[in-house]
């Protein structure tokens, strides 16, 4: 009678076996089309891309990425990027957050739709078009100028420099920003908030105890697309750059002008490393977030 289970203990093994190596063959249609467009559309590039920047410009004698490294212009440009991203983050995330909150809360107020759609309008235009409405605004013919000269006498044109970028990058940040942050406002559990209500907190209180926690990873996650994007961003900063020095146009410059290969790559590789970095922060921070809620 005991020596039944003993018999059918290989069995059940085998047939554990089996179902793993079953399971692993059904995967195998995935992932193979997977690893083939992950090595041919991003790892081959990429690689190629690492290869350009460590070859050494004519009339150098080291490879272009210690030319990127040891030239303070490039590291200016850099500079400007990062800290021109970062300011259009922070901007975007005030402006959109109390705006989310809004219209989450009130789903039903008279015209909502109407100023949905003009806030969710302009995901429709590229760069270039967002610049050119930056001009159109705060250009030297813009409305910006003409009621600053009909007012004071004097011009006020933002639109070419850094503040034009500015502007441009909250055009198009915004919309984004505010799509990720109502879906996350929706999510809170409104029992929360009315118990804290009972208990007699005040609305600042339920939004820094309660609100501000539960948000805490959409609010990490839109600031590192944000980020990413206004890292990246080339269509708006082409049509304004008139006296603009960030990296995007830095790389065009060198890539385009002075056919500069190898140094286009290696400040390529720059940014994306730079990028990567505030995206793994971001992401090891919401998990962290997430896990201690």
């Amino acid at each position: 009678m005991m020596a039944a289970p003993h018999r059918a203990a290989p069995l059940t093994s085998r047939g554990g076996r089996r179902a793993a190596l079953a399971g692993r063959r059904a995967w195998l249609p995935i992932a193979i089309p997977a690893a083939t467009l992950f090595i041919a559309f991003w790892l081959l590039p990429m690689a190629k891309l690492a290869g350009l920047g460590a070859a050494t410009p004519q009339g150098m004698e080291s490879s272009a990425y210690w030319l990127v490294v040891t030239q303070p212009r490039y590291w200016q440009s850099l500079a400007n990027t990062v800290a021109l991203s970062l300011g259009a983050t922070l901007a975007t995330l005030a402006i959109a957050l109390p705006v989310s909150r809004f219209l989450a809360r009130h789903p039903h107020f008279p015209g909502r739709r109407a100023l949905m759609a003009l806030l969710l309008f302009p995901l429709a235009f590229p760069g270039v078009v967002v610049g050119f409405l930056v001009i159109l605004t705060t250009g030297r013919q813009g409305v910006l100028n003409t009621l600053s000269r009909a007012l004071t006498g004097e011009p006020t044109v933002l639109a070419y420099g850094m503040a034009g970028l500015f502007i441009g990058y909250l055009y198009f940040l915004l919309p984004r920003t505010i799509g990720v942050l109502m879906a996350a406002v929706e999510g809170i559990d409104k029992q929360w908030l009315e118990a804290a209500q009972t208990l007699g907190a005040r609305p600042w209180r339920r939004f820094v105890d309660i609100e501000l926690p539960a948000l805490s990873s959409a609010l990490t996650a839109a600031g590192a697309m944000c980020f990413a994007t206004a890292m990246g961003a080339f269509g708006t900063v082409f049509t304004l750059g008139t006296r603009i020095d960030v990296l995007p146009i830095t790389i065009y410059d060198e890539f385009t002008h002075y056919a500069n290969i190898p140094v286009a790559a290696a400040l390529s590789v720059v940014l994306g490393l730079a990028t990567w970095a505030v995206l793994y922060a971001a992401n090891a921070f919401a998990g962290r977030a997430a896990h201690g809620r």
